[in-house]
């Protein structure tokens, strides 16, 4: 049987606490926040007509091979700042 305790902890005390922590702790704390975001933003997630017409038409591009790679863009970049 799983129990679940439901606390009220004011913010303040909640970030003293994890300023607290060692590296270690803070970055396992950090895995469960964005894993907790993450569930959350895709549980409410919903596609609109202009997320929907973007991604059709970055596919365009993709197909027609109108893309940069990663490593291209970044060397277009410091190019450009150069």
């Amino acid at each position: 049987m799983k129990t679940t305790v439901n606390l009220q902890i004011p913010l303040e005390t909640l970030t003293d606490a994890i300023c607290s922590l060692n590296l270690e702790h803070k970055r396992q704390l950090l895995d469960i926040l964005e894993q907790k975001i993450f569930e959350e933003e895709e549980k409410n997630y919903k596609d609109d007509d202009e997320t929907i017409a973007e991604i059709e038409a970055i596919r365009v591009e993709y197909k027609a091979g109108d893309y940069l790679t990663l490593d291209e863009y970044l060397a277009k970049n410091s190019e450009q700042s150069s």
